[in-house]
């Protein structure tokens, strides 16, 4: 209990800085995409400020590990941060990068008892259009044959990607980028899935309130009824066998 407990206060001390982390991979990740020409300072920045936030959700899933209770049951209900731990060391692919991190921050952040079901759709939906852009623009801009050529034109796909409208004014042209529509559209299902049954279950909730409120109504009713039955009977076992009333005379019931 003593080992469970330090893990969840490490989840707890960790949970801002990680974001605070994920904020900073964004900023690293963009910057050389939306420059476009960075020189070669820059870039190394970037791609060191990319390695250290991988790395730093890595060693939090290594502390995770260590602390949990159960260590195979941990790792069996976190398979997913232990493939996104090890996918960038596979094959360092700066995009295989953005999505390992983008999986830790997803699972991290699902985690945190404070950010409530809305507010994680709402930076899942942000996060993805933003980084599929961002990635979509970085394999189609050089292209032999692309048509996404701008930050617009990407977020412009991205957009019609997720809401699976697809007008077909943009597309990607090669292989990367054909995989990454394919997680967009799979994600904006997802997400639009997870809208629809929470909208579906605030309905749903709302009606059993209402019907538990019609319920306690009914009871009260029944209850009042049974009162109203039960001092009928009372006034009437104190009126005579006649129906006249009852008087009391030196302590002995008599009628009229």
């Amino acid at each position: 209990m003593k080992v469970h407990s330090a893990q969840v206060r490490w989840e707890r001390r960790t949970q801002r800085p990680l974001l605070a982390l994920a904020v900073v991979f964004a900023v690293a990740y963009a910057i050389p995409i939306v420059d476009g020409s960075p020189s070669a300072s820059v870039t190394r920045a970037c791609w060191i400020v990319e390695w250290v936030v991988w790395g730093a959700f890595a060693v939090d899933y290594l502390v995770r590990l260590w602390l949990a209770p159960a260590r195979r049951d941990f790792v069996r209900r976190n398979w997913l941060d232990l493939c996104a731990v090890l996918l960038p060391l596979i094959q360092p692919l700066r995009l295989l990068r953005l999505v390992s991190t983008l999986l830790l921050v997803g699972r991290r952040a699902r985690m945190a008892s404070q950010i409530r079901l809305t507010t994680y759709v709402v930076g899942s939906v942000v996060g993805l259009l933003m980084f599929g852009s961002l990635a979509v623009l970085s394999v189609e801009r050089d292209a032999p044959g692309g048509n996404i050529r701008t930050l617009d034109d990407a977020v412009w796909w991205s957009f019609t990607t997720m809401t699976t409208v697809g007008y077909g004014d943009h597309a990607p042209t090669t292989g990367v980028g054909r995989l990454l529509a394919v997680g967009l559209m799979l994600s904006g299902i997802a997400l639009l899935g997870v809208v629809t049954a929470n909208i579906a279950a605030w309905f749903i909730a709302r009606f059993q309130q209402d019907d538990a409120e019609e319920r306690r109504q009914t009871e009260a009713i029944q209850a009042l009824t049974a009162e109203v039955r039960a001092l009928r009977a009372e006034v009437a076992a104190l009126s005579g066998p006649a129906g006249l009333p009852v008087r009391e005379r030196d302590g002995v019931r008599t009628g009229d």
